[in-house]
């Protein structure tokens, strides 16, 4: 009996994974009198870079002054007026000042499943906190946290300790996990405590990965480490357009399953 051949089947499609982080700076450019109300563009350029999770850092829930100030200050928190149509928003925050409070968002296309915030504060100065959201990508469970860290370099190695003991107690083992966000540091120690956690993220060959300051850049502040997916490349956009919105540009980073 002959046995009839089965059409070709091409393999599936490899699943990409599109994650961008970006310190929008509160949504305000400049000092005084001459500051600039930035957020308006800044949900612009969020819907543009078609992300499928996007890490926001210095994201205003509210501020009475700048309330005041500008005209037109969008009347909900940043986090759900960044969000393009279609994506949901989780906001928690790090930081009570005078006039209001701010703190990391996480934006997303794919269904929130859990979300939580905990406290990385290392000394009294300085409010920080790691936002954590578990999402359903394609039918995978995926973590994300989002990360702004401390301005001394002792409090950001604390800070990374801490974040490993945050992922050892409620991230299983083996689920995919991505860890983004502002990490304000010059050098490589945190990299290498990174790896050393099995965290690592695209190793760009160029300087086009720099993203601070905005408008010319010198360090990669800005980084998106990965664990249980390929990293495949990343984009810095470029230009006055960008370096207008924020002290920071965006980085995007793109993995594999």
């Amino acid at each position: 009996m002959t046995v009839p051949s089965l059409p070709h089947q091409a393999p599936p499609a490899p699943q990409l994974l599109r994650v961008a982080t970006y310190n929008i700076h509160k949504g305000v450019q400049g000092l005084g009198p001459t500051r600039r109300l930035e957020i308006h563009n800044l949900g612009l350029a969020v819907e543009q870079m078609d992300a499928d999770i996007v890490c926001l850092q210095e994201v205003r829930k509210m501020n009475r002054r700048e309330a005041e100030y500008f005209r037109r200050w969008p009347d909900v928190p940043q986090a759900d007026f960044l969000a393009p149509e279609g994506y949901r928003a989780v906001y928690q925050t790090n930081a009570y000042t005078r006039h209001g409070e701010h703190g990391n968002a996480l934006l997303t296309r794919w269904p929130v499943i859990t979300h939580q915030h905990e406290d990385i504060s290392d000394h009294r100065f300085e409010q920080r906190g790691l936002l954590h959201v578990e999402v359903m990508f394609q039918g995978h469970p995926v973590h994300a946290i989002v990360v702004h860290l401390g301005l001394i370099p002792g409090s950001r190695v604390r800070q990374i300790q801490q974040l490993q003991r945050f992922i050892e107690r409620e991230i299983p083992p083996g689920a995919p996990l991505v860890v983004a966000g502002d990490f304000n540091d010059w050098g490589s120690q945190l990299k290498r405590m990174l790896a050393g956690y099995g965290l690592y993220e695209f190793e760009a060959q160029d300087m086009n990965s720099l993203t601070y300051p905005a408008r010319l850049p010198l360090a990669q502040l800005d980084h998106v480490y990965v664990r249980g997916l390929t990293p495949l490349g990343l984009h810095v956009p470029q230009g006055r357009i960008w370096w207008r919105m924020s002290d920071h540009l965006p980085l995007i980073a793109e993995f594999r399953f």
